[in-house]
């Protein structure tokens, strides 16, 4: 892998590897804490699972209005304020949780923490596709993700033990990474944004240019079958540090390990699954990856232990592998380049959405049923997320083929 890395390093502009490796410091110092989130609101609190859940929810809801507005901005004033934005914002906030010791408190926070957080993904993913050609997007888009993970296999590892004796002192250290990748940005980082008509872009923002992308009605379905696959990774991600810790009492410091494995199956596997999954078309890689990642999240209900949790993650992980770069990338094709922001944004508004209805449909399932409950209806969401992308391929080959059709007969009744 490191020997791709160099012989790419001259293929991929030097912004690029900018971004590539503030990535890496910056999800290092957050995933010293998001995986233990759960636990330490639960801890914190104590309330009821669904309550908690609840939280995310709202992180959620901000994520949901944030980047319905940030997309419009961005394709009007660039990509890089926004980025400095939330980089600078989120690590405000971090060390705020710290001192947080009531519900109202932690429900502002949460608020403030779901507006800022995701929107430097949104931008970044824009600035990507700016600064990539379409055809080498799936690559570029899996190096990020792989560093991305490097940083994840080594935040939860050494936060599962600082979690242990200190929590402040793992909020302290995300907004510190947060910070100084904040500082990266803002004085290596060049605007790529295309020039827009401000016009164009007053239209967006009054609701014009979200009509015409709430329109393509392809989009919009993709979107609806993201949130399902999302909704399952964000069952794993929020509600499985406390699902093994009280019903196995699988320690912070054992889970940070479970978390680990998830990023290290990335950071070994993503670029030849990638490689692989790009000769296919997407929607179809779209649908193998939520029918993976179905089965894996399943079979957690069946865990008895660490090692057995362990081989859930591996499972579920691969198709990760499928889904993420693949979603992305598709978006970045189908989005107009004057309105590749706000396409991001809504796409990202989707992941806002999958993540709002996970933690609740899960601590739902938990509360009312019971805790093996919750990995049955990730199967569920996961099936259905499965076949809305398959068939959302055969309507899509559908259309090139009578587009096919079309030119054919047009160049035959030419000559």
């Amino acid at each position: 892998m490191f020997h791709r890395l160099r012989s790419l390093q001259k293929e991929y502009p030097a912004q690029y590897w900018l971004l590539f490796w503030g990535l890496l410091v910056s999800s290092a110092g957050i995933s010293l804490i998001w995986p233990f989130l759960t636990i330490y609101l639960r801890e914190k609190l104590d309330l009821p699972l669904t309550t908690v859940a609840s939280l995310i929810t709202l992180s959620s809801v901000a994520t949901l209005v944030a980047s319905l507005i940030a997309g419009p901005i961005m394709d009007r004033f660039g990509r890089k304020i926004i980025m400095v934005a939330s980089l600078f914002l989120s690590a405000v906030t971090f060390v705020l949780m710290s001192f947080a010791s009531t519900l109202p408190q932690f429900i502002i926070l949460m608020l403030l923490r779901g507006a800022f957080t995701p929107l430097y993904s949104v931008a970044a993913d824009a600035m990507v596709a700016d600064l990539i050609e379409p055809d080498r997007r799936v690559e570029a888009y899996s190096l990020l993700r792989i560093v991305n993970n490097v940083g994840i296999a080594l935040g939860p590892a050494v936060g599962g033990f600082i979690t242990s004796s200190s929590y402040s002192t793992a909020f302290n250290l995300g907004g510190a990474s947060l910070l100084i990748f904040a500082l990266l940005v803002l004085f290596t980082i060049q605007e790529t944004a295309p020039l827009r008509a401000a016009a164009a872009v007053e239209s967006t923002l009054s609701g014009g240019g979200y009509l015409s992308i709430f329109k393509d009605r392809f989009f919009v379905s993709f979107c609806g079958a993201f949130t399902f696959s999302g909704m399952m990774s964000a069952l794993v991600f929020v509600l499985l540090s406390v699902y093994v810790k009280e019903n196995f009492g699988i320690p912070e410091s054992q889970f940070g390990f479970l978390m680990t494995t998830n990023a290290l199956v990335v950071v070994l596997f993503q670029f030849a699954v990638s490689r692989i999954s790009n000769r296919h078309p997407p929607l179809r890689v779209l649908a193998t990856g939520a029918l993976v990642y179905a089965v894996g999240v399943g079979s957690i209900a069946l865990g008895r232990g660490f090692f057995a949790f362990m081989l859930s993650i591996i499972v579920l992980t691969f198709g990760e592998l499928l889904i993420a770069p693949t979603a992305t990338t598709l978006v970045s094709q189908i989005a107009p380049a004057h309105l590749r922001g706000s396409y991001m944004g809504v796409f990202s508004l989707t992941v806002g959405v999958a993540r709002g209805l996970g933690p609740i449909y899960g601590g739902v399932l938990n509360d009312k049923i019971s805790p093996a409950a919750i990995w049955y209806g990730g199967l569920v969401v996961g099936l259905i997320a499965a076949v809305w992308y398959y068939r959302l391929y055969q309507i899509r080959r559908k259309q090139k083929q009578a587009v096919m059709v079309s030119a054919q007969t047009t160049s035959g009744g030419a000559s």
